[in-house]
């Protein structure tokens, strides 16, 4: 998002408005591993609502995820057939 700032003295200046962006261990169950990704706060708290990192990525639309959570859900989508099929 765009807009300004405004100073006291009512100049308005352009600037960008971006993403709270903080590093983060998530920790895969299916797969035994922890991954470091940079996500938001909101989608952190939405990961603690859904109920962990697999049950998140198995429910995300592919368009909406970053390419390296991409390639996270498509080994997690590997593993969990492999285990349907023992």
């Amino acid at each position: 998002m765009v807009g300004n700032n405004v100073s006291h003295s009512n100049i308005k200046t352009k600037r960008r408005f971006l993403p709270a962006l903080s590093p983060a261990t998530l920790q895969s169950e299916a797969l035994g591993q922890s991954f470091k990704l940079r996500i938001t706060n909101a989608a952190l708290r939405t990961l603690d609502f859904r109920g962990g990192l697999d049950v998140f990525l198995a429910k995300a639309k592919d368009e909406d995820l970053s390419p390296r959570a991409l390639k996270i859900k498509r080994q997690l989508k590997a593993k969990l057939a492999e285990q349907a099929a023992a």
